[in-house]
């Protein structure tokens, strides 16, 4: 992310307790989340307030909200991609957009190196997953040469821990 693309906002301890909180439970309302405040953090302030102060940050893009499903219902994939240069200047888009837009694709991301496409996707078996790859040959085949796909087997942590919040107050000079 540049700094371009990150949203422009002045943290407050508020704000940064906000985001650990709903981080331990997304469910916790204003005003519950407001008593929270005031104990654990001697914040004190109106529900009204702590739902403005939500509401400010989501449309600010300080957080963005997905219903991710429980991990027990699908088996998630790492998928790498590795591009045959040759066909790639007039496939990459539509590979790319295809990719990105598909319903089984729940994280996709640039990176450097040979495979520069990855993505973690969602599958209910691993037939599907096969059914995935094997579809995604035959309509990309001439940009894609190679997808390395890992299976996941057992998440063990899917979440995001409360703490990595407290990072933004002393990135921010707090």
């Amino acid at each position: 992310m540049t700094d371009d693309e990150r949203p422009n906002w002045d943290f407050k301890d508020r704000d940064i307790a906000i985001l650990c909180e709903l981080s331990r439970d997304p469910q916790l309302s204003s005003r519950e989340l407001t008593d929270v405040l005031e104990s654990e953090y001697g914040i004190d302030v109106s529900h009204v307030t702590v739902s403005e102060s939500i509401r400010r940050m989501r449309d600010e893009g300080v957080f963005r909200e997905a219903i991710i499903p429980n991990e027990e219902y699908y088996t998630f994939a790492l998928f790498e991609f590795k591009f045959n240069t040759e066909h790639f200047d007039e496939g990459w888009r539509d590979a790319m957009e295809s990719i990105r837009d598909d319903k089984h694709t729940l994280f996709f991301f640039l990176a450097d190196g040979e495979y520069q496409w990855k993505t973690v996707m969602m599958f209910p078996d691993l037939e599907a997953i096969s059914r995935w790859i094997h579809d995604c040959y035959k309509n990309h085949g001439d940009v894609i040469e190679n997808i390395r796909n890992s299976s996941v087997h057992k998440v063990l942590k899917f979440q995001t821990d409360p703490q990595i919040y407290e990072d933004l107050g002393e990135e921010h000079g707090e």
